[in-house]
């Protein structure tokens, strides 16, 4: 269950770090964050992002697993 987690927030990691710096180097090229410019700023707000995200995701996703395994066995 802790393995299905640190997947999940690892693959909301990547995806949001590739969607940041997708949306930073098109969109975004003059955005200022923490010393950093464009599609640098962007990606690590998306790596943020996307990790958060992903793990809500993957906690309601067990969730419902766990509970559908235990109305199986009844």
């Amino acid at each position: 269950m802790i393995l299905g987690m640190i997947v999940f927030v690892f693959m909301g990691m990547v995806v949001g770090t590739m969607v940041g710096m997708n949306i930073g180097g098109n969109y975004f090229t003059s955005f200022t964050f923490l010393g950093l410019r464009g599609y640098e700023a962007t990606g690590q707000i998306g790596t943020v992002v996307g990790g958060l995200l992903f793990a809500v995701i993957g906690i309601l996703l067990l969730k419902i697993l766990s509970k559908l395994r235990k109305q199986k066995h009844l």
